[in-house]
C-alpha cells in the first residue's frame, strides 16, 4: 500500500508546485508580450505603442470651413482640448501649443506635422470666436486648426475617441469649481493611420519635450 507521500506524488504535482509552475509560465508570457511591445523598429529603436484609433468625425474649422478625420489622415498630427472663456490652464496649454508650432518649424517639421485644438465648450465657441482665440497665439491657418461642433459629437469624440474626460460642472456648483468645464490637459500625437501613439501633459514642458522626440520617431517610421 502507497504511503501518503507516495500516493500525493502518484496524484501529481502538488497545489504549491502547480501554483509555482502557473506564476512562473504567466511571468514568461507577459515577459514575451511585453518584448514584442518594445522590439526595435527598422531604425533599431523601440516603436512607440497603439493606444487606439481616433474615430471619423466632422467638425468646422475656424475659417468655416469643414474638416473630418480623412482630411488628417496621412498626416501626423497633435490634438489638445481648449475653450475660449476658460479661465484656468487653457491659455497656457495654448501657449504651449505655440511654442509646439514654433518649434517644429525650427526643426523642418512644420510642413509634415499639423496642430489639431478642439474646442470642448462649442457653444460659446463659434467660428468666429475661435479666430480670434487663435489669433491671440499666433496660430499659423494652415498648420495649427481650432474646430468646434455639436456639442455631444465633440464630447463623444473626446471621451470614446479619445479616452479623455470632458464635463460641464453643473449651473449650481459652478461658483464654487475653478472652472466651468472640466477637461484633459493632455496633448495626444496620432500618426498617419488615425492611430494615437501617446498622451503628454500639456502644463508639463518635459512632457511636451517628449513629444517632440515622439514626433520625430513617427517621422521616421516606414509608411504604409
Amino acid at each position: 500500500m502507497l504511503g501518503a507521500s507516495a500516493r500525493a506524488s502518484a496524484a501529481g504535482p502538488s497545489l504549491r508546485t502547480q501554483i509555482v509552475l502557473w506564476g512562473t509560465l504567466t511571468l514568461v508570457i507577459a515577459g514575451v508580450l511585453l518584448a514584442a511591445l518594445r522590439a526595435p523598429g527598422p531604425g533599431g529603436e523601440a516603436s512607440l505603442p497603439v493606444h487606439g484609433v481616433v474615430p471619423d468625425f466632422t467638425l468646422t474649422e475656424r475659417s468655416g470651413r469643414v474638416v473630418d478625420a480623412d482630411a488628417l489622415r496621412g498626416r501626423i498630427w497633435v490634438g489638445n482640448f481648449i475653450f475660449t472663456q476658460c479661465p484656468g490652464m487653457c491659455p497656457g496649454l495654448s501657449a504651449r501649443m505655440a511654442t509646439l508650432q514654433q518649434r517644429l518649424r525650427a526643426d523642418g517639421a512644420g510642413a509634415d506635422v499639423r496642430l489639431i485644438s478642439f474646442s470642448v465648450d462649442p457653444g460659446q465657441d463659434t467660428p468666429a470666436v475661435l479666430r480670434e482665440y487663435a489669433d491671440r497665439f499666433g496660430a499659423d491657418p494652415e498648420q495649427w486648426l481650432f474646430l468646434t461642433g455639436a456639442r455631444d459629437a465633440v464630447y463623444r469624440l473626446v471621451s470614446d475617441g479619445f479616452k479623455l474626460s470632458v464635463a460641464e460642472v453643473p449651473a449650481e456648483a459652478r461658483a464654487n469649481a475653478p472652472e466651468p468645464i472640466t477637461h484633459s490637459d493632455r496633448f495626444v500625437l496620432v500618426d498617419p493611420e488615425l492611430r494615437i501613439r501617446g498622451y503628454y501633459h500639456g502644463t508639463d514642458p518635459e512632457s511636451v519635450a517628449q513629444l517632440l522626440t515622439d514626433i520625430e520617431r513617427v517621422r521616421r517610421e516606414p509608411s504604409g
